[in-house]
């Protein structure tokens, strides 16, 4: 490991919490709150979550030599935040582990294996693409905000492309917060930084918490998140044992739940940053970049919530403009991939625009009707 990691994959490890958190810690914080817990119980949601990440990432990446990165489920929080106000938080805690459990069972018997090896690979970079795309046109979209600041962090990725590519995204992000501190958007204030105590809620099961909660919780998961995941790690040109990956992912969640873990799966828009070249130009040698978001994913877990609100603080316009050209190349990769093969032009095509449109339907995400959509076309064009 000490010869594979390097600058490119320490930064591409920080980016990826830097998005990770900074774009969804609100609504983790707002789905506790909505549930009864209290501020020692949110630093202990953050201690669980932070904990959970990082040990995954770290010993799967390792243990596979893979960049094999998780996240929360921020469909997940969204859910909990709008739809678990009237249960307990003792019974929310016993549906997260119900829900794990289950994702560790779906996993280690091969159920989301089998349903994987049925998506071609096309359709997986064109649900990648799509997933992506809204983060390349974030970038752009922000010249109607602040034009300064897109036009100076894309100028500097691409005089870096032309003299330290390794670095070219190091460059934007240390242009975007020069500028944001020379306009002052970049509080200065010192943080109070403490650190987390992990908090046992002992769960209870109730029949409203399985189906309200459990249940939701888990299609959510598994659709709109660990889908994408696995497609993203595939359209990258890796093989993942899914089934293993799945399985122990589950098996974390569950012993973290009773401390906030609500629900940890593959991540598939931040993982995007350690599967592009940026992150190392050897594709064998990327798992480095998935450890070393294992390393702060701890490092978040360990100071709590202090860390979050910190990152959260920092102006949206930087973090868009900043996921946006972390994710150019990958983007331009798995584009290319979902228009190689001339047969399988009009599903790819298809999975991207719906996977786009960014729909949400029945409580799933667009990912997972892009996909569907893209299968459906592929079959009755078959068919013909």
């Amino acid at each position: 490991m000490a010869a594979d990691i390097s600058l490119q994959s320490l930064l591409a490890g920080l980016l990826t919490v830097l998005v990770s958190v900074a774009s969804s810690v609100v609504i983790v914080f707002e789905a506790a709150r909505q549930l009864g817990a209290n501020q020692a119980q949110i630093s202990s949601w953050m201690w669980a979550l932070g904990l959970g990440l990082g040990v995954s990432c770290i010993a799967l990446s390792w243990r596979y030599r893979l960049p094999v990165v998780t996240a929360w489920s921020t469909p997940g929080a969204a859910m909990l935040a709008v739809g678990g106000t009237h249960l307990p938080l003792s019974d929310a805690i016993g549906a997260f582990m119900l829900a794990a459990a289950l994702s560790a069972l779906i996993g280690f018997t091969g159920v989301f294996a089998r349903l994987m090896r049925v998506i071609p690979p096309a359709l997986a970079a064109a649900m990648l693409a799509g997933v992506l795309l809204r983060f390349g046109l974030g970038l752009f979209e922000q010249l109607q905000q602040q034009w300064l600041l897109p036009l100076a962090m894309l100028l500097a990725w691409l005089l870096g492309r032309r003299l330290l590519p390794r670095y070219a995204v190091l460059a934007s992000l240390v242009a975007g917060l020069a500028l944001c501190l020379g306009q002052g958007q970049l509080t200065s204030g010192p943080l109070p930084l403490s650190l987390a105590a992990p908090i046992l809620t002992l769960p209870t099961w109730s029949v409203p918490a399985t189906i309200g909660i459990a249940l939701p919780l888990l299609v959510v998961t598994m659709a709109s998140q660990n889908l994408p995941g696995v497609a993203a790690l595939q359209a990258a040109g890796y093989r993942p044992p899914v089934s293993a990956i799945i399985g122990w992912i589950g098996v974390i969640n569950l012993v973290l739940a009773p401390f906030g873990a609500f629900a940890l799966n593959l991540a598939a828009i931040t993982a995007a940053i350690c599967l592009g070249p940026d992150a190392h130009p050897d594709a064998r040698r990327r798992y480095t970049a998935a450890i070393s978001a294992g390393l702060f994913y701890l490092l978040l877990g360990l100071l709590g919530a202090s860390v979050a609100i910190g990152l959260a603080a920092l102006p949206p316009a930087l973090i868009a403009c900043l996921a946006g050209i972390a994710l150019l190349g990958t983007l331009g990769g798995a584009l290319a991939s979902a228009m190689d093969n001339p047969s399988s032009h009009d599903a790819a095509l298809v999975t991207f625009l719906i996977t786009a449109s960014d729909i949400s339907l029945l409580g799933v995400g667009s990912a997972f009707w892009g996909l569907l959509g893209g299968l459906l076309t592929a079959w009755m064009l078959r068919q013909r």
